[in-house]
């Protein structure tokens, strides 16, 4: 596999730290709201770069925190009028129920940023005996950015150039060293929530919590570092320079992350009206569309967000799941005999869309190709087999197809059988096929019109009617 690594700004070839293994940090939510369509890109790209590398023989370490103690965390719960813990609570069993509609697997590991404070402590401890933090006078811990000649590197920003931290308080004044410098643990106001530490009561800053919660699960170095490209600097910058000068070893090896999403050719903003949760498409869509509007351009590539888009989407699934349909369908009723040769050149032809499909993937993850390829093998089946093809070339189609669409995390949903439809809907199909045998094709027409309105989909095929129900 090769990947655009953001630390050298080029495409290198994938090599693990251990053979056979990989570990990935992968940035999480900040669970004081509902996640939004731009936490979804991430979430859905680095699920399937995980899903990739497994089909590919290697045991992955996924890592996604949940960072549940921030500003923002604080003044959600005291709006509210509960604590951080409850609506860290809450919200985590949220991301959960968007997560699986999305269809992104649970990590190995959900560390939560509150349940790693010794780490935190240790690591802060660390940096302030080896000269890269101090001290203030109110209690705050900084990070010396000078100490660390390599500061930068990531993001090509030159320390003058630096802002302040989305985490780091902007409502009080500092006795930072430097203006560049940055807080990794804040003394205690009225009214937060605090932890004991050697300075005094206080909690961690944003970018430390992810430094402690990736290395205690993947080691001091790892393999993979992924996020939106939002969180590049300072967010990335910062983690480096903490893990980095806390152990004096290279922290990771590949950077990688998504482009932004814009909303109807603009910026996704509150401001401009245009800011959606992913509990909000849900009312719309059906998710598994979204996944596959996600997936349809390259993770590194800027995407706009429409209804067109979504609906365009959700077609070219349906697409695939007429296609998988079909063959289970073909597949009941398949003769058991051995391959002829004409399905034995379909076979050659199958291994082929899958070395395309994983070209295309090991191509830094190129997810718009891959499904090209997805949908070159759907053509050739669906001209290929039918009600005379043999089980063992139905079965051969239906391995490749589901190999690669378990990989993207697409059709993913079991056909529907007829128990799962209304009974008053199979008699609307029945009394159809009476309709065509007597050729009363108004009525016919006009059956296939209600059905369709009722929310089902009726195909005609050589071994009768096909009843299904359509997704959103």
């Amino acid at each position: 596999m090769v990947i655009y690594n953001s630390l050298t700004r080029k495409k290198e070839e994938f090599k693990p730290i251990h053979p056979g293994k990989v570990g990935i940090y992968a940035c999480g939510p900040t669970v004081y709201n509902f996640i939004h369509i731009g936490n979804a890109r991430p979430f859905i790209t680095f699920d399937v770069l995980r899903r990739q590398l497994e089909r590919e023989g290697y045991e992955v370490t996924f890592v996604q925190n949940f960072t549940d103690i921030d500003d923002k965390m604080i003044k959600g719960a005291n709006a509210e009028g509960i604590s951080v813990r409850e609506l860290a609570d809450r919200f985590i069993a949220e991301y959960y129920t968007d997560a699986k509609a999305l269809g992104i697997r649970p990590a190995t590991v959900h560390p939560r940023a509150t349940e790693h404070i010794p780490e935190i402590i240790h690591i802060i401890q660390r940096l302030i005996d080896n000269g890269h933090a101090y001290v203030g006078k109110n209690g705050d811990v900084y990070y010396r950015v000078s100490a660390f000649p390599g500061y930068g590197k990531l993001s090509g920003q030159r320390m003058e150039d630096r802002e302040v931290g989305a985490s780091e308080r902007l409502d009080v004044e500092t006795d930072k060293e430097d203006p560049a410098d940055f807080v990794v643990w804040k003394a205690q106001k009225p009214g937060e929530p605090a932890w004991e530490s050697p300075w005094g009561m206080g909690r961690p800053g944003w970018h430390i919590e992810c430094s402690a919660m990736s290395m205690k699960y993947l080691g001091e170095s790892f393999d993979i570092h992924c996020g939106g490209k939002d969180l590049l600097f300072p967010h990335h910058e910062n983690e480096i320079a903490q893990s980095e000068g806390a152990t004096g070893k290279p922290y990771v090896n590949y950077w990688m992350h998504n482009g932004f999403i814009n909303v109807d050719n603009q910026k996704m903003s509150k401001s401009l009206g245009n800011f959606f949760t992913v509990r909000d498409i849900a009312k719309e869509y059906d998710l598994e569309a979204v996944r596959m509007f996600m997936l349809s351009a390259h993770y590194r590539s800027p995407i706009n967000f429409s209804r067109d888009q979504i609906a365009s989407a959700n077609a070219s699934l349906q697409r695939l799941y007429t296609a998988r349909d079909q063959m289970l369908f073909l597949q009941k009723n398949a003769q058991d005999r051995p391959m002829d040769d004409a399905e034995k050149a379909l076979e050659t032809r199958l291994s082929d869309y899958e070395k395309k499909f994983d070209a295309a993937m090991d191509d830094d993850l190129n997810t718009a190709d891959a499904i090209g390829a997805i949908f070159e093998e759907v053509r050739d089946v669906n001209s290929t087999l039918n009600d005379a093809s043999s089980r063992a070339a139905i079965d051969a189609a239906l391995r490749s197809f589901t190999g690669m669409t378990d990989v993207l995390g697409l059709v993913q949903k079991k056909p529907s059988g007829e128990d799962d439809i209304p009974q008053e809907i199979l008699q609307m199909v029945e009394d159809r096929a009476q309709a065509r045998k007597e050729k009363n094709w108004k009525k016919s027409d006009e059956l296939r019109d209600a059905i369709k309105a009722a929310g089902y989909i009726l195909e005609d095929t050589p071994k009768g009617q096909k009843i299904r129900k359509a997704m959103n």
